[in-house]
């Protein structure tokens, strides 16, 4: 039996519409297959207790700096410090040939008790009170004079009776008016040599001071800075030997900005770093300055800290200064926050899609960075955004619950 050319054509063109039909029916259109979000988790922005502080620059320098000079001229006989020696106060720093000033000294001395001899003192007391009417010489005027006093009184009664005559009563007269110039006379003399005991005790006092000043001591305790003179060096008074230092504690010298100032009292804590090293150090503003600077409107502030073996006099220091340990902020964690070419923004979700929010930053501590605008306290922040966009769904993972909590001080 033959079949028919126009059948198997016939059946064939059925076939792949059949075929073609069922195809279509098994496909859904792209339309009723939304894409899925992108997985991701995120938390709240929320207030945080932080740090408030500002930002300075300071110098180390030393508590005390001294310049310790030659007050006396002389050559050098030892000289025990050496740079960086640690001293004691009243240790001997230099030593002055001291021979030419003993002698000095012994002068003095004998000229002062030369002095007090003649006002029947002691050679070697310390008192040089004087009663003028005490001294020898001013007593035996005295005497004179009341028995010229006491003669001149008689030849006057005398002579007011007749028995005495004029010139007898001349007589008295000059010898009364005689011992009352040698008492006068007495008594200056003895009002000068008072005052020559004066002298002679400041001439001894001086020859004393200069001894002691062929001797230097340090002012303080401290190091020694630099040593400028050499043993056998001849010194003229105010030569320079050495630089003392006291370096416990350092002074912090700080500038703080004009617009800054009004918040730094005495008392806060200062927070600092030096050049090359990682440690913190920590100190206390001591002194304020009662002014600003009126060029740089810059306040001069000094810190008081504690010496350490790795801080010296002369450091640069960046330091902050605590004005506010507990002031709420508002705060994300520092991987919310995306930073590109120098914008910082945080991804945030709205209606289930990423939306990217400028923002500013301020404060950092531990893994927290404070926002000062941009976002909302009840804002959903994405955590390592990654390279979402604005308008990207995103499927939530896992959200932390918002709340307050506090930031470790640092």
């Amino acid at each position: 039996m033959r079949v028919c050319p126009f059948g198997l054509v016939t059946l064939g063109l059925g076939a792949a519409l059949l075929t073609g039909c069922g195809k279509s029916g098994d496909a859904k259109p792209a339309s009723q297959h939304p894409e899925s979000g992108k997985p991701v988790s995120t938390t709240h922005a929320e207030m945080r207790v932080m740090i408030r502080s500002i930002p300075v620059n300071g110098t180390l320098a030393a508590q005390e700096k001294s310049t310790l000079s030659a007050k006396v001229a002389g050559r050098v006989q030892s000289l025990p410090a050496d740079l960086g020696t640690v001293v004691k106060q009243g240790d001997l720093l230099a030593q002055v040939e001291p021979k030419d000033y003993e002698l000095g000294l012994q002068q003095a001395a004998a000229a002062l008790a030369q002095a007090r001899t003649t006002l029947g003192l002691r050679p070697d007391g310390e008192d040089d009170q004087v009663e003028v009417e005490a001294v020898s010489a001013v007593k035996l005027a005295k005497a004179v004079l009341n028995e010229a006093t006491r003669n001149q009184a008689r030849v006057q009664g005398l002579s007011q009776s007749g028995i005495a005559s004029r010139s007898e009563l001349d007589t008295v007269d000059a010898a009364y008016e005689v011992a009352r110039a040698r008492y006068n006379a007495a008594l200056e003399e003895a009002r000068a040599r008072v005052a020559a005991i004066a002298q002679r005790r400041a001439e001894y006092e001086l020859a004393r001071q200069q001894l002691a000043d062929a001797s230097v001591r340090a002012p303080f305790d401290g190091a020694v800075q630099s040593r400028s003179a050499h043993v056998g060096e001849y010194l003229a008074p105010g030569a320079t030997i050495l630089e003392l230092v006291k370096i416990d504690p350092l002074r912090l010298r700080l500038q703080v900005p004009e617009r800054e100032s009004v918040l730094v009292q005495t008392g806060q804590v200062v927070r600092l770093f030096v050049e090359g090293d990682t440690n913190a150090y920590a100190g206390r503003i001591a002194r304020l300055s009662p002014a600003l600077d009126e060029l740089s409107r810059m306040l001069m502030a000094e810190a008081d800290v504690p010496s350490q073996a790795s801080l010296r006099p002369g450091l640069f220091a960046r330091a902050r200064i605590i004005v506010d340990e507990r002031q709420q902020s508002l705060c994300v964690p520092a991987k919310a926050l995306v930073t590109f070419a120098g914008i910082e923004k945080v991804i945030t979700v709205q209606e289930g899609k990423a939306l990217e929010k400028v923002v500013t930053t301020g404060r950092r501590e531990s893994d927290w960075v404070e926002i000062t605008s941009g976002i909302n306290p009840t804002d959903q922040v994405i955590l390592d955004p990654g390279g979402l966009r604005t308008g990207q769904p995103v499927n939530l993972t896992g959200t932390p619950p918002a709340g307050n909590r506090e930031a470790r001080t640092k």
